[in-house]
């Protein structure tokens, strides 16, 4: 396992971890900002939200680079299935689209999927996984010729309902088998999977090449809010090591990105202060 305890090169930041997923969350510190503020502390990364990007997405990929950060990934999708996904499908096909030719124009190979809820006329997830692999499919070569690699990202089980029915490891490998495309792999995010006991033997099954990044957090034991009340490392009751050992010994050596959303706690410091807090943690827990 690498040793992180005297070189942090491999951290990134999700800027989510600021607040920069949501309207009116956040110190509002400009994407310029942010970039210096991490390429000062030594991050080796970070990764970006549509939202904070527009129309400037060739602009803040080179700025990024210019100090030294790689742009390790694109938050995110549409939501491809469930009560949130966009309507009618063309919609959201031309969403998918647009949100592939963002990450390739900010030079990033990841853009992260979150797959969606249940469909409003099914039960269970069984259907609505079938339909996320179908949607999955017709966009990935369209990806792989823009240089992009999908992260099919499994959440945590309470998300079932309205944001992801693929809420295992087991499922999502299962459908990069199902999907077939080269460019299609997991995200592992310590907040939805901490819990799992299979984690391990189902990492070994999704082999270095499909695991495309790993996030960075903590669930916090009296948790007050399940989307936003996310744990710095080191305040919860996951085992950071543990997770991290079964990554990398699954072949993962990438960037290990920090994502903590938290509009009770975090966001509400100065952003200098959780930047450092996520250095000294990440060296010191991770």
């Amino acid at each position: 396992m690498r040793d992180f305890s005297t070189d942090h090169s491999a951290l990134a930041l999700n800027t989510a971890t600021l607040g920069h997923n949501l309207d009116g969350h956040g110190a509002g510190w400009s994407v310029e900002r942010v970039i210096d503020a991490c390429a000062e502390r030594g991050f080796g990364g970070i990764v970006f939200w549509r939202r904070e990007i527009g129309d400037r997405a060739i602009e803040i990929g080179n700025r990024a680079r210019q100090v030294g950060l790689e742009v390790a990934g694109l938050c995110r999708s549409p939501f491809l299935v469930g009560p949130m996904a966009p309507r009618p499908l063309s919609a959201l096909r031309d969403d998918f689209r647009a949100s592939i030719d963002m990450a390739a124009a900010l030079g990033t190979s990841i853009l992260t999927i979150v797959v969606g809820g249940v469909e409003p006329d099914s039960l269970g997830v069984e259907e609505s996984l079938k339909r996320v692999a179908e949607r999955v499919a017709e966009a990935a070569p369209y990806a792989a010729q823009r240089g992009v690699r999908l992260a099919l990202e499994p959440l945590n089980p309470v998300y079932a309902g309205n944001r992801s029915c693929l809420v295992t490891v087991r499922d999502a490998v299962d459908l990069c088998e199902a999907i077939g495309e080269a460019n299609v792999g997991i995200a592992v995010d310590v907040y939805h999977v901490w819990w799992d006991t299979s984690l391990a033997r189902e990492l070994q099954r999704a082999g270095k090449e499909r695991i495309l990044g790993y996030h960075l957090c903590d669930w916090l034991a009296e948790t007050r809010d399940i989307l936003l009340d996310r744990g710095m490392m080191g305040d919860g009751v996951a085992d950071l090591r543990s997770l991290r050992a079964a990554v990398e010994e699954a072949g993962y050596r990438g960037l290990c990105e920090v994502e903590v959303f938290s509009a009770g706690n975090w966001w509400k410091r100065d952003p200098a202060e959780v930047l450092d807090t996520c250095v000294e943690r990440f060296r010191s827990v991770c």
